[in-house]
């Protein structure tokens, strides 16, 4: 019976050492699509510190590359030692994704704050050409996410640009793609986009981060049940001399 316990546990631990790998690869994608994506926004917020979760993201799913092929070596070899080493590696990686989880949930709560304090100066700095970063910033977000302005179109008509071009339109990309002539004249309101950019810069930053949080929950639940079945290991490896004495035999042979 002790026998059994013990082999079910181990296939349970290598089953989730493979898991540990796809899970690796996932951690990795996330944190990527988030640098990727705050990358297309950073000209919306100014806290660099948002990026922190997405860095430990990478990092964790780096190592638990490393953790599975611990594990992996460490079940079949039966090495006490190697299950301990695994152990304690993943109670550290668990710990980090509560870290996460906790600065998710701090920077969550701070986009909106960091949003409204920002997006007023870049869309005052907006000069209408590819060259101008921000300008190519408010022009990719407003085509993304079909906005216009900060709370309306009609915020286009306080900023520098549209005082200094007289040409009484907004930027062509507040244009609805439906439109087959954009030209982003105030004249035809319904050719624009009747939504504000920066309710949805919020709501997609927030988005963002909360993949980031339950991405770290999930994982950090699948690593609780490793960590649960390498002590169940560990303790019957430990105190089962049946199964010690099948280990030391298998061994010596």
């Amino acid at each position: 019976m002790g026998q059994c316990g013990v082999i079910s546990s181990k296939t349970v631990l290598v089953f989730l050492n493979l898991i540990f790998w796809a899970a690796a690869g996932i951690l990795c994608y996330i944190g990527a699509y988030v640098f990727i994506t705050y990358d297309d926004y950073d000209h919306f917020f100014e806290d660099i510190y948002t990026f922190i979760p997405a860095m430990v993201i990478i990092a964790v799913g780096t190592l638990l590359f490393v953790i599975g092929f611990i594990g992996c070596c460490a079940t079949i070899r039966e090495s006490r030692c190697g299950l301990v080493t695994f152990s304690a590696v993943l109670l550290l990686v668990f710990a980090t994704e509560v870290v996460v989880v906790v600065l998710g949930y701090i920077y969550r709560a701070k986009v909106e704050a960091v949003v409204n304090h920002s997006i007023q100066k870049v869309y005052n700095e907006y000069k209408g050409t590819n060259t101008d970063a921000p300008s190519r910033a408010i022009d990719y977000v407003q085509r993304q996410l079909h906005c216009c302005g900060i709370h309306n179109y009609s915020d286009w008509m306080n900023t520098h640009w549209f005082i200094e071009s007289k040409n009484n339109s907004v930027p062509v990309s507040c244009c609805k793609p439906t439109i087959s002539n954009r030209t982003g004249t105030l004249m035809r309101p319904g050719d624009l986009y009747p939504e504000g950019c920066e309710v949805l810069v919020v709501k997609k930053l927030k988005d963002i981060m909360l993949y980031v949080i339950l991405a770290a929950l999930t994982f950090a639940a699948i690593q609780m049940l490793g960590l649960l079945c390498a002590c169940v290991v560990l303790c019957r490896r430990g105190h089962d001399p049946a199964y010690e004495l099948l280990v030391n035999t298998g061994v010596d042979a």
